[in-house]
C-alpha cells in the first residue's frame, strides 16, 4: 500500500460491521506436541463440549499482554517505531527507566502510576474526568481522558480503581487459543546429579525424576473478537475510532506475523499467515502489516492533539509483603503456588 493510501482504504469493509471475528488455524511448529497454559491448584484447563475434549491453550488475560508486548520496543523501553506518538505514561526511578503503563498488568491504574509522592497524574486525571466518582457515568469524558493519557487502555480495558471504583472500560479487543481433539502426550524425565546422584533432594542435590503432560490435538484455533460497536460508543469521533480500529489490527497482525512461541515447548505458528480471513463481516482480509503501518502513520498524526507522552517518577521504597502465616500453610509458603511457564497476569479487571 503506497504510503499516502488513507486509513479508509483499510477500514471501509468494516464500517458496517458490529463485531470482527477471526479464527487462525495454528499448528505446533515442529512436531505435533505442545505445552498449554497452567492454572495453580488446577494445571491445565480442559473441559468437555458437545464437539468433544478441548483444552485452553493460552487464556484471554495472558492473550492481552501479548498483543500489547508487539507494540512495545524493550531495546529503547518506548513504543515501536510505527506506533511514535500515542499515548502512553512512563514512569522513572533515580533518572532511569522503571516501567511505562503499556507494561503494567492494569495498565494506567499501576501502583507505580498513581500510588508514588509524584501525585501529578492521579490529580491531573482525578480532576479531568470531574465529578465521574459520582452519579451517571459520562463514558466519553472518561474516553477522552483514556484516549490522551493511555490509549491502550481503550483496546485492553481497565479499571480505575484507585479514582471511586466505578470507572471502567472492558477489553475491545480479546482473544484466546483453544485445542480441540486433545489427548495427554505423556512422558518425564530426569533431573541429574552427576556429583551425588543420591543427595538431599530437599536441598537441590540428587538426581529427582519428574513426570510431564503436554497435550497433541487435531486442531488449535486462535479466536479474535474486537467490538467495533464498543469502540464507536466511545463517541471520540472519526479520527480516533479509525486509530483505535488500526491499532488493534495491528496487535493482531503483529503477533500472527511474529513470536508465536508461547512457553519453551509451546512453539505455533499459523498454517496460513497469508490468508486472515473474518468469518465476520464474511470475506474481511487481515492487512499486512506494512498497510497497517503505513495507514498508522496518517491515523496518529491526525489524532497527535489530541495524546500526550506523560512522565512521572517513582522515588517511593519498594516495600515487600508482609508475611501473612494465617494465609499461607504453616511453614509460610503458599501451598496454592505451581510452577508454570505462563504469564497469565492480567491487562484489565474485567
Amino acid at each position: 500500500m503506497p504510503e499516502e493510501t488513507k486509513p479508509d482504504a483499510i477500514l471501509n469493509p468494516l464500517k458496517n460491521a458490529s463485531r470482527l471475528l477471526m479464527t487462525v488455524p495454528l499448528k505446533p511448529l515442529q512436531g505435533d506436541r505442545f505445552q498449554p497454559t497452567g492454572f495453580p491448584s488446577l494445571g491445565a484447563a480442559t473441559y468437555q463440549t458437545k464437539d468433544g475434549p478441548k483444552l485452553l491453550v493460552e487464556s484471554a488475560q495472558s492473550m492481552a499482554n501479548r498483543f500489547e508486548t508487539t507494540c512495545w520496543d524493550s531495546a529503547t523501553s518506548k513504543p515501536v517505531a510505527a506506533l511514535a506518538g500515542i499515548s502512553h505514561v512512563t514512569v522513572n526511578r533515580g533518572g532511569k527507566f522503571l516501567t511505562d503503563s503499556m507494561l503494567e498488568a492494569h495498565r494506567i491504574n499501576s501502583p507505580y502510576l498513581l500510588e508514588g509522592k509524584d501525585r501529578k497524574l492521579f490529580d491531573t486525571i482525578k480532576t479531568e474526568l470531574g465529578g465521574l466518582a459520582e452519579g451517571p457515568i459520562d463514558r466519553k469524558i472518561l474516553a477522552e481522558v483514556l484516549l490522551k493519557y493511555d490509549i491502550g487502555s481503550l483496546i485492553h480495558g481497565v479499571f480505575l480503581a484507585k479514582t471511586g471504583g466505578r470507572l471502567r472500560i472492558a477489553r475491545a479487543l480479546s482473544a484466546f487459543i483453544e485445542a480441540s481433539g486433545v489427548a495427554i502426550a505423556a512422558s518425564g524425565g530426569v533431573k541429574n546429579d552427576h556429583v551425588n546422584p543420591s543427595g538431599d533432594t530437599k536441598a537441590g542435590f540428587g538426581n529427582v525424576p519428574f513426570a510431564r503432560d503436554e497435550f497433541v490435538a487435531d486442531r488449535i484455533d486462535l479466536h479474535i473478537n474486537l467490538d467495533l460497536a464498543q469502540i464507536r460508543g466511545f463517541g471520540l469521533g472519526n479520527e480516533a475510532e479509525r486509530l483505535l480500529i488500526l491499532l488493534a489490527l495491528y496487535r493482531v497482525r503483529k503477533l500472527v506475523d511474529g513470536d508465536l512461541r508461547l512457553r519453551t515447548a509451546c512453539d505455533l505458528e499459523p498454517v496460513d499467515r497469508n490468508n486472515l480471513v473474518a468469518a465476520r463481516p464474511e470475506g474481511f482480509n487481515l492487512p499486512s502489516l506494512t498497510e497497517l503501518e503505513n495507514a498508522l502513520k496518517s491515523a496518529i498524526e491526525a489524532c497527535k492533539d489530541k495524546m500526550v507522552h506523560t512522565v512521572v517518577t517513582f522515588e517511593d521504597e519498594l516495600k515487600k509483603a508482609k508475611d501473612n502465616k494465617e494465609d499461607n500453610g504453616p511453614d509460610g509458603s503458599d501451598q496454592d503456588a505451581t510452577e508454570s511457564e505462563d504469564d497469565d497476569t492480567d491487562r484489565d479487571d474485567e
